[in-house]
């Protein structure tokens, strides 16, 4: 099992609770981005630059993933593609994505962009705070656990 990030949007908070786990449990961590990433000098944490381009670093891990990884995304579509491709998907707000919910979580993105595009203003999400690194934290967690187990 390896964990991949769609790091270009990831907050820094959720990068370091990221990098310390990969440490803890020594499980492979890669952020990929289409900008140069500092990260911590690690056996278990590695970044990929691709070039920029829509979408080019959600190609890439599309690419990468295998059955059972874990995907730390915001991106909706990918959740989509990374739950059929049967991996994980896990937003940085500590929700995951599943095969029951990601239709729903997918239909309200592509309203919400269909409501921007006729002028509609809906705002956009709330702010990152803290509650939603600690459910992130947590919710990676429960996964690196039972993955042990």
């Amino acid at each position: 099992m390896r964990i991949w990030v769609d790091a270009d949007a990831c907050p820094a908070a959720i990068k370091d609770i990221l990098f310390r786990a990969a440490e803890r449990v020594r499980v492979p961590l890669t952020l990929v981005a289409n900008q140069p990433l500092r990260v911590p000098p690690s056996p278990w944490i590695k970044t990929i630059r691709v070039p920029g381009g829509f979408d080019a670093a959600d190609d890439r891990i599309v690419q990468e993933i295998e059955p059972n990884d874990l995907v730390v995304t915001a991106d909706i579509p990918l959740a989509a593609v990374v739950i059929n491709r049967d991996a994980h998907a896990l937003n940085p707000r500590g929700a995951f994505y599943a095969k029951d919910n990601v239709r729903e979580h997918l239909a309200l993105r592509n309203l919400r962009e269909e409501l921007r595009a006729s002028g509609v203003e809906i705002g956009g999400p709330a702010a990152f705070n803290h509650s939603d690194r600690q459910a992130f934290a947590n919710q990676l967690d429960r996964f690196l656990t039972r993955r042990a187990t």
